[in-house]
């Protein structure tokens, strides 16, 4: 697992994402951009300690399911995903088996 090449991913794909492309309520008082921590955390149904440890290249290697979490959460491409899924060191599953948001690259 390249624990920092995979934080900087995570980092890069979350400030690029806005609260109302996953169906949040974007405030007035917002200091981050992008998402934060906590919002991907809980669209991919995680903790957000464990998503903060491992956007500080602290945390173990996720499993083949939260990986898959944190691409739908994240809202990646299919070459996306599969990046994610070599950055942690796991065989990205087969095309037919991604979530219906994943589409061709943009």
């Amino acid at each position: 697992m390249d624990k920092k090449e995979l934080a900087a991913f995570l980092r890069q794909r979350r400030e690029a994402l806005r609260p109302r492309d996953v169906g949040l309520v974007e405030g007035p008082r917002r200091r981050t951009r992008g998402l934060r921590r906590e919002e991907v955390a809980q669209l991919a149904g995680m903790s957000t300690d464990y998503y903060a440890r491992l956007e500080q290249q602290r945390a173990p290697q996720p499993s083949v399911q939260i990986t898959t979490a944190l691409a739908r959460a994240l809202r990646l491409t299919l070459d996306e995903r599969d990046h994610l899924f070599v950055l942690i060191g796991h065989n990205a599953p087969p095309a037919s088996t991604a979530p219906p948001n994943m589409s061709a690259p943009r």
